[in-house]
């Protein structure tokens, strides 16, 4: 069996990345699958004593029962609700710097059968000046799962995001729709015909307000991966 790495992005921050993200370790640990997570660089962390605490990194460590360090799975932590590299800059803090990342990554690639990588906000996000999270995908040999919030807006976000991604070389796997308003409107209920209309990536599943990944698009994810 190879080992895989994906890399969790959205069309925008709030479209809900850490819930795809913590479903689908869910559901792949589920399976017998050795399944690490990272959140390389979490913001808006709140301070616990003397440290920062990643809401959304523990989330996904106990959804995938990865038992790594959190300080491998989140080796940059920011308080401010902003970009990373904006926070460092606001905070007189150091920038992530992708050596780490990259070898907190390869210490959890070592030991399991796929990563999942969480970013913040959308692909083009800075981590640092002058790299952002298409330029991390790229340097680790992540494949893309984007998350396109599905609401009023997202056919130019989703369209824009993939485009992005392939320009820089990133491969992609595909996107999940995810409904992220209780109450349906005229764009939530026409995006999904309008996004498979718009481009030529495939779509990996819907997901409705309030639900759950299918096990049919975990499988077309491993399928694509190689891990079926």
């Amino acid at each position: 069996m190879g080992k895989a790495a994906v890399l969790i992005s959205g069309t925008d921050t709030g479209v809900g990345k850490t819930k795809i993200g913590c479903e689908l370790a869910r559901l792949l640990s589920g399976q017998g699958l050795r399944v690490a997570v990272m959140k390389p660089a979490e913001t808006g962390c709140v301070v616990r004593g003397d440290e920062l605490e990643p809401a959304d990194a523990l989330a996904l460590r106990q959804a995938s029962e990865c038992r790594a360090n959190l300080d491998t799975i989140c080796p940059f932590r920011y308080s401010t609700p902003v970009a990373p590299a904006v926070a460092a800059q606001m905070e007189g803090r150091a920038e992530p710097s992708f050596d780490v990342i990259e070898e907190c990554f390869q210490s959890l690639k070592a030991f399991h059968d796929i990563v999942l990588v969480e970013g913040a906000g959308g692909i083009a996000v800075p981590i640092a000046w002058g790299k952002d999270y298409a330029d991390l995908a790229a340097r680790l040999g992540s494949q893309l799962i984007l998350v396109v919030g599905n609401r009023l807006g997202c056919l130019n976000s989703a369209v824009l995001s993939l485009s992005y991604a392939k320009n820089k070389g990133v491969p992609i796997l595909g996107y999940v729709l995810n409904d992220i308003e209780a109450q349906p409107t005229p764009a939530s209920l026409s995006n999904a015909a309008s996004l498979s209309r718009l481009v030529s990536e495939r779509c990996l599943g819907r997901v409705s307000y309030q639900g759950t990944l299918s096990q049919e698009s975990v499988d077309k994810m491993l399928s694509v991966l190689g891990l079926r």
